[in-house]
């Protein structure tokens, strides 16, 4: 029996070594100009799928051009969803018609490097802090997908950086993690309404793209089967339902949008810490049809600490409004108390992100599932 094990044993290292130098000299063909060093990763190369377009062939975007509201009103409906990023004291928000053709900016506010992100195929729009040892780095589309999720690149050393996780996979910065940033995504019009100075990414990007259209046509659909994923399946939710999903220290949680679209706000606690989720109508999606404008409403999400100094607040909703219970003040989608004593208010946000639920379980396989139980 020992025997029989250390031949099986043995016959898997032996395959293993073969499949990753297949995986290697795969990408290597494809990619011959790639300076990365290969030797240094933490997955199996042949994990590394080509998603279609080549290196750049989804060009990121590295000078980005910002406009006003009032501009941007000309080819933003009032319910598109933006991704909207508070930092240094300033407010951008940039359109997802934008980032489907884009899929990254590199951007700074003030002197913080931030890359915006997002990977139609998982829905998952994330930011990162892009300064990595003293080095501001800017971030490039590989071509390449891991578990049907956008694989980046730095241009300072072509290393692999897994855009659902922020890590390095390959390559010189190998083990390096990005910071996360929070961000929200939310419609045109509460942009409007919650931050009136705010900047916009403008459409003139200096590329030809129908900005406005979906190339991803009825993808946000909880039927669709994902595109080149051959992780392993999680059947606690469908494939491409959409989750909230969040993670505080090492715990993370998911909360589908089967519940969290009818129950509006939910107050849980995650790894000891107390917060609250809001889910309201009124932001498209961005996947669904193919204008954009005519897309179902999917809702926007928030994730807050419900407290304001010592005070901690419980929520309901009246006539479609965030009402807390304390002092009968309005609260908006971005946690920003708007009416009331509390006025001005804002609550901390708390990192979270809306995806499809195989992403996230195949980068949180261990994320426990909210329910109503």
């Amino acid at each position: 029996m020992k025997k029989l094990f250390l031949c099986i044993f043995s016959f898997l290292i032996f395959t293993s070594v073969i499949f990753s130098q297949q995986g290697l000299e795969r990408i290597k063909k494809v990619y011959p100009k790639w300076t990365t060093d290969f030797n240094k990763r933490s997955i199996d190369l042949s994990e590394l799928l080509p998603g279609g377009p080549p290196k750049d062939g989804i060009p990121a975007i590295i000078n980005p051009k910002f406009t006003t509201i009032k501009f941007a009103s000309k080819y933003l409906d009032i319910k598109e969803p933006l991704i909207v990023v508070k930092l240094n004291n300033i407010v951008k928000a940039y359109p997802l018609q934008i980032l489907l053709f884009h899929e990254i900016v590199n951007d700074k506010f003030a002197n913080t490097p931030v890359v915006i992100t997002f990977c139609p195929l998982c829905y998952s729009g994330i930011v990162y802090n892009a300064k990595v040892n003293g080095f501001d780095l800017k971030f490039g589309v590989s071509g390449l997908l891991r578990n049907s999720d956008l694989v980046m690149y730095d241009q300072l050393t072509e290393s692999f950086w897994q855009q659902f996780t922020g890590e390095a996979i390959v390559g010189e910065m190998l083990g390096k993690k990005l910071q996360v940033l929070p961000s929200q995504i939310i419609s045109f019009q509460e942009f409007k309404k919650n931050y009136p100075y705010g900047i916009i990414l403008s459409n003139k990007t200096g590329y030809n793209r129908p900005y406005g259209k979906n190339p991803y046509r009825n993808y946000d659909n909880i039927e669709t089967t994902p595109f080149l994923f051959t992780g392993k399946k999680d059947n606690r939710l469908p494939q491409n339902e959409k989750v909230i999903g969040i993670k505080i220290k090492n715990i993370a949680k998911a909360y589908p949008y089967s519940i969290t679209q009818k129950k509006k706000i939910i107050l849980d606690e995650v790894a000891n810490q107390q917060i609250v989720i809001f889910h309201l109508q009124g932001t498209l999606s961005s996947m669904d049809k193919l204008n954009i404008k005519d897309s179902k409403d999917v809702g926007a999400t928030g994730v807050f600490i419900p407290r304001i100094d010592t005070l901690l607040l419980s929520f309901e909703l009246i006539n479609n409004k965030i009402i807390d219970k304390q002092t009968g003040s309005t609260w908006s989608i971005t946690g920003k108390a708007t009416k009331g004593k509390l006025k001005g208010s804002q609550l901390e946000q708390i990192p979270h992100g809306d995806y499809f639920a195989f992403a996230w379980f195949a980068f949180k396989p261990n994320s426990k599932v909210y329910n109503l139980q």
